[in-house]
Parts: structure tokens; C-alpha cells; sequence
């Protein structure tokens, strides 16, 4: 009987299907890797352009709130000399200096909230440099810079 058995196992075993070929199959691991890799890679991109643009508007609204700190008028009375903003001066000359630079970034809202300190918002609308399904297109930004006016 143990013969039978070991017969009619051996039997089975023959007849039993072979594995497949693994041959060709890495192809399509190796497609799905590339395709993964090139998203990455579009996606980085986009993120270090997203930076670097909204970094440039950081810049812009520091020049310009900068230039709006330069615009105080002198008041002077007994006790000594004061810078005093308005916010008529303070739009006057962020407006001047956003012109002198150019560019896609628009003026916001420029004001002196002390009488002593500039506020300057400007926004820019960043765009992918390649356009993906995994970024949005149009990322509207926005920067504020303050500047203090100093007078010795």
C-alpha cells in the first residue's frame, strides 16, 4: 500500500502544472519605478520653483517696504526731530518702487499702522513649470514686509 501511495503521488507530481517563467515580468516593475521616479522628479520641481517664487515676492515686499520707510517727513518741534509716516506716503513710494522693479507681483495694501513703521503686501500668482496632474496651476501667493524708520 505505502508503494501505491508513493506511486500515485509521484504520478501526481509529473502531471502537476509547471511554474510559470519569471522572464518578462520585471519589465512592467521597471516601467512602474520610471514612471514613480518621473513624478518625483516633476513634483520636486514644481516644489523648489513654488520656493524660489515666493521667495522672490518676500524680496519685492522687503524693497519695497524699505523704500516706503524712506518716505517719512521730518517733524520738528522742542523736544527734537520725528520721522512720521502716512499712509498716503508709505503707498506713494512702495507704488514708485514696485514700478522701478517690474515684474508680475501687484500691490496689495501699503500703510504705516504706528506712523513710524512701513507695511507693505504684494501678491504674484505662481506656475508650474511643467504643468502636471499632480500640481495646480495659478497658486496665488502673497508676502508682507515691515520696515521701521530709524532717525539719530
Amino acid at each position: 500500500m505505502e508503494r501505491g501511495v508513493s506511486r500515485r503521488l509521484r504520478d501526481a507530481l509529473r502531471r502537476r502544472p509547471q511554474p510559470c517563467d519569471d522572464e518578462g515580468s520585471v519589465l512592467l516593475l521597471t516601467l512602474g519605478y520610471g514612471v514613480l521616479a518621473i513624478a518625483v522628479i516633476l513634483v520636486c520641481t514644481a516644489a523648489t520653483s513654488l520656493y524660489l517664487a515666493q521667495k522672490q515676492l518676500d524680496a519685492v515686499a522687503d524693497a519695497a517696504a524699505l523704500a516706503a520707510a524712506d518716505g517719512f517727513e521730518l517733524a520738528v518741534s522742542d523736544d527734537g526731530a520725528i520721522a512720521v509716516l502716512s499712509d498716503a506716503d508709505v503707498e506713494r513710494e512702495a507704488r514708485t518702487m514696485m514700478a522701478e522693479i517690474g515684474g508680475d507681483a501687484s500691490l496689495v495694501s501699503a500703510d504705516s499702522p504706528d506712523g513710524t513703521s512701513a507695511r507693505v503686501t504684494v501678491a504674484g500668482v505662481w506656475h508650474p513649470p511643467v504643468v502636471t496632474v499632480f500640481v495646480p496651476d495659478g497658486v496665488r501667493l502673497e508676502a508682507t514686509a515691515t520696515s521701521r524708520t530709524a532717525l539719530r
